[in-house]
């Protein structure tokens, strides 16, 4: 069953982030991750929504998703955007 890595985001430092957005496409691929929604225009209908920014990247199921996240692949970029940005992110079994 497919899986869902859905993260909110708000960034501090600009151009640490977009070293942080150059790196992640090429730690996907060997987990079978891709990008269904990646920032862009942004209207929030109903509640909160704690960041201006939405990430959505499907896998092919959730310990794909959890191993590209703890991956050595994954561990340079991720630590860019701790330091550059504040996030929330889940990872979601879907269909």
């Amino acid at each position: 069953m497919a899986a869902y890595v859905i993260v909110q985001v708000g960034v501090r430092e600009p151009a640490k982030f977009e070293a942080y957005r150059a790196q992640v496409p090429a730690t996907l691929k060997k987990f079978g991750g891709e990008f269904i929604v990646r920032g862009g225009a942004m209207e929030v209908l109903e509640g909160e929504w704690a960041y201006p920014r939405c990430v959505v990247i499907r896998f092919p199921d959730m310990k794909s998703a959890k191993a590209w996240h703890a991956s050595p692949e994954y561990a340079g970029p991720k630590a860019l955007r701790q330091a550059s940005a504040d996030a929330n992110m889940i990872v979601v079994e879907g269909v």
